[in-house]
């Protein structure tokens, strides 16, 4: 399907989708004391099955108050990490040009929209991760004594998560520290299955897979050139050049840069296709005969490869356990969050074929196993991804109604002879300011590098 095929489908289910509600809305089936409401364009299914799961479990007060709390110091650390980020990337997309600038697409976290964020992956994360967070919501909303009216799915073409509907006047009506407690209970939820996830993901990677060879994973291999005239494919492992041992991509590139065009050079490297070691005897071309806009460069002995940006024995340190990445702790973090980004995940294909699957769970086969591990990758990654947009100070998200109770906070020391009236109006006034300056800073990527 190509993307203008995509768009037009997207079109016609949203048109059917609106002919819906409408006629749901024209029988009157569709209102607040009905079974059908709306949130904006999305359809509220409500029940009131669940309550007393949500009652069950919200007993353990002491338990929940003590967790609710860490939640609202966690919640605003990453309040602040996420503001800081957008105002950053605010300065960063003034410095690329127009053509570098990301897509609208790219600020929606909807899977099979966002370029990044594969469907099927994407919308069985998304839904777990909205569903445990909603009754986290509920859960906590019980342990605090406010009353939750329903529960439910929430559709806008398709479902797209749960919500937990509490009793809006005894949220109002409770004190701000109970208040904060349950809007930060979802955000809490989403970084515990983040930490279960990427801990299950890591238990099972660890003693699952292992590269095939110590070397550089080719990515891709340029048409016409001497690595593809010698049957090089993405897949390969490229371990030595000239008996030189190419275990990172700096030290392929030191290894090549003395050569010359025509120089012949042995490549030894895995072979996907075969399973073996082998060397062969590759003449490098002229590097400016393939590549145009290095004029530098033109007259280098080129092969024709792109390494993968991680090596295979990198990649599987990463996935497994980032602290103890070759490229340091920090990096090593970084590389797990934009897998996706570096097009690496979901592992696949040729990336897939850099390791042979090993232990008990290799009875699986090397596609189903696969198939497991990047599930349990995108479980990790769209909770966190939840977890840290939800925490941004912009109504509706949980981030919204806790900036307003922390702003209410600081002004009640700041000044206490101020009434409850005139608190709740300055919190409201500084939570609408934030949500527009979120608003701002958010579209400004998208239009600073065109200005």
């Amino acid at each position: 399907m190509t993307p203008l095929q995509g768009w037009l489908l997207f079109v016609a289910l949203l048109v059917l989708y609106g002919l819906a509600v409408y006629g749901l809305y024209r029988a009157g089936r569709i209102g607040p004391d009905r079974s059908l409401s709306l949130l904006g364009p999305a359809l509220m299914m409500k029940t009131r099955r669940g309550r007393g799961l949500l009652e069950r479990l919200g007993r353990f007060r002491r338990f929940w108050s003590v967790l609710g709390s860490i939640g609202v110091g966690l919640a605003g650390i990453a309040m602040v990490l996420i503001v800081g980020l957008l105002a950053l990337d605010a300065y960063a997309v003034t410095q690329i040009s127009p053509s570098a600038a990301p897509s609208p697409q790219e600020a929606l976290g909807i899977p099979g929209i966002n370029p990044i964020i594969p469907i099927g992956y994407g919308l069985v994360a998304l839904a777990i991760g909205i569903v445990l967070h909603e009754l986290a919501h509920g859960v906590m909303a019980r342990s605090q004594g406010i009353g939750v009216k329903t529960l439910g799915i929430l559709w806008f073409i398709v479902p797209i998560g749960a919500f937990v509907e509490q009793d809006d006047e005894q949220m109002n009506a409770a004190p701000r520290r109970q208040r904060r407690r349950v809007a930060a209970a979802g955000v809490l939820a989403n970084f515990i299955l983040t930490v279960v996830f990427f801990l299950v993901l890591a238990a099972t990677l660890s003693g699952s897979i292992a590269p095939n060879a110590n070397g550089v994973g080719v990515a891709y291999v340029v048409t016409g050139s001497p690595a593809a005239n010698a049957s090089l494919v993405p897949g390969d492992i490229i371990t030595a050049i000239n008996a030189t041992p190419t275990p990172t991509n700096a030290a392929l590139l030191d290894a090549l840069a003395a050569d010359k065009p025509g120089a012949v050079v042995a490549v030894t490297f895995y072979n996907a296709s075969s399973g073996a070691l082998e060397t062969r005897s590759i003449t490098l071309a002229a590097r400016g005969e393939y590549v145009t806009d290095d004029p530098t460069h033109a007259d280098e002995g080129f092969l024709g490869v792109s390494p993968l940006f991680l090596t295979p024995a990198g990649l599987k340190s990463d996935l497994v356990f980032p602290p103890t990445s070759p490229s340091g702790t920090i990096i090593g973090g970084i590389d797990w969050l934009v897998l996706p980004l570096a097009g690496i995940e979901p592992i696949a294909g040729p990336t897939a074929g850099f390791f042979h699957v090993t232990g008990p769970l290799a009875g699986l086969g090397a596609g189903n196993f696969w198939i497991l591990a990047n599930l349990l990758y995108w479980l990790a990654w769209m909770n966190l991804l939840l977890g840290l947009s939800n925490t941004l100070p912009l109504i509706p998200l949980d981030g919204g109604l806790l900036f307003r109770d922390f702003i209410a906070g600081i002004a009640a020391r700041v000044r206490p002879r101020w009434d409850a009236a005139r608190l709740d109006g300055f919190s409201g006034s500084a939570t609408i300011a934030s949500s527009v300056i979120v608003v701002f800073l958010l579209v400004w990527q998208f239009v600073g590098p065109h200005l």
